[in-house]
């Protein structure tokens, strides 16, 4: 067994950067950036009003009240074509450009207009509420690098910098292939000596949040044959995850028909818990495998801890996991000689710690205890034991799945 940093290690070694491509701003979002993005243009292109009020000349406000004569009207699209010279006043709405001449935008609360073309200030500052030009950003100017998961903030950013569509990265490919002659699909009827199939949707679901693009194998029943030919149509895949099959019981087949398949097997095995069964190899065609082990628990765990990193390296993202200092809620034993993944709670107390419960039982095909987690207490291999109130580190789940 190895240990669990560098399996991680050897799997994102084997990761390559998917091909950039072309997408139109509506589909961008949630993408990976591939490539810079600069701005095709200044924002705002002018001295723009940001409030509905009157343009006028700073030195006309010095003294307060100001009485000053009105000569026209600037809308959003709709410029003052004049200039204003002294003791003249623009009306002005939000958005639109400032006239030549005038500092200052006076909102219009502020302002009496009794009729006429004399309008009164009783109260103002002068150079408010005018946004320069270029404030936002100015045409050339660096916006957005790649390696970023693009936000809708983002996305309006590119569209307003003067880009129909951006290069990303394209989503990686995964095939998933579930096996077993105990495995039915969700919604078919169940046997007396089945169960329902839940890793295919979760993982399919798993890729998606991950920014992948999940393809569904199916289930194949414990045969070489029909493993190998579910293996042959993930052809195109850049990875294909296998699950169950994986140990050393006599129908486990999966990697005897992978090594036939020609995959060369980098590690079986990992020194953790949930998840030990795990494997990692390569296809002659370039195909990463992962070969993950039946029990949903570990499934998801295991897919958490490499297969989560493996996907968003390929699209050039981070690919740590984040982690919180936590207190234990609850003692724990001395640990054995695999890393523990502890599904827990979080709490955060009234003065803004973190406490981790741990949930008394963590058997590895619980799937209500992963859904109802908030965190995985992390525990090295031959950990002391641990009293309530120590010191732990933590994976938070939120925004993970």
């Amino acid at each position: 067994m190895i240990p669990v940093a560098e399996a991680r290690a050897r799997i994102l070694a084997a990761a390559r950067l998917t091909a950039a491509e072309w997408v139109s701003l509506d589909k961008a979002r949630g993408r990976a950036l591939a490539a810079p993005v600069t701005a095709r243009l200044t924002q705002p292109p002018c001295a723009m009003s940001a409030m509905d009020g009157y343009a006028v000349l700073g030195a006309d406000i010095a003294s307060l009240p100001a009485r000053l004569t009105l000569i026209g009207t600037a809308a959003a699209g709709h410029a003052f074509a004049g200039r204003v010279g002294k003791g003249e006043a623009v009306r002005i709405f939000t958005g639109a450009p400032v006239p030549d001449g005038a500092d200052t935008v006076v909102i219009q609360e502020n302002v009496e207009a009794p009729g006429g073309a004399d309008i009164i200030i009783r109260e103002a500052i002068p150079g408010r509420n005018i946004r320069k030009t270029g404030s936002d950003f100015a045409k050339d100017m660096l916006l957005l690098e790649p390696g970023r998961r693009l936000t809708v903030p983002m996305v309006a950013l590119a569209a307003a910098a003067g880009h129909a569509g951006l290069q990303v990265r394209r989503a990686p490919r995964l095939a998933i292939l579930a096996t077993g002659d105990e495995l039915v699909r969700p919604g078919e009827p169940v046997g007396p000596a089945q169960i329902v199939s839940s890793n295919g949707i979760g993982l399919a679901s798993f890729a998606r949040a991950a920014g992948a693009e999940p393809l569904d194998l199916g289930i194949a029943p414990d045969r070489a044959e029909a493993i190998a030919a579910s293996i042959r149509a993930a052809k195109g895949a850049d990875v294909l995850v296998t699950i169950g099959g994986a140990s050393v019981g006599d129908h486990d087949l999966v990697r005897p028909v992978l090594e036939s398949e020609g995959v060369t097997i980098d590690f079986w095995k990992i020194a953790m818990r949930p998840g030990k069964p795990l494997m990692f190899g390569t296809h002659p065609d370039g195909m990463l495998v992962l070969g993950l082990p039946g029990n949903p628990v570990s499934a998801l765990v295991c897919a958490l801890l490499y297969l989560r990193p493996l996907l968003l390296a390929m699209q050039g993202l981070p690919a740590h996991l984040p982690e919180a200092e936590a207190r234990l809620g609850a003692a724990l034993p001395a640990n054995d000689k695999r890393a523990d993944f502890l599904r827990a709670t979080l709490k955060t107390e009234p003065d803004g710690t973190l406490t981790a419960l741990p949930f008394p039982a963590q058997d590895s095909a619980m799937l209500h205890v992963l859904a109802s987690s908030d965190a995985l207490i992390t525990r090295a291999p031959h950990a002391p034991a641990a009293p309530a109130g120590a010191p732990v580190t933590v994976i938070p789940l939120a925004n993970l799945w």
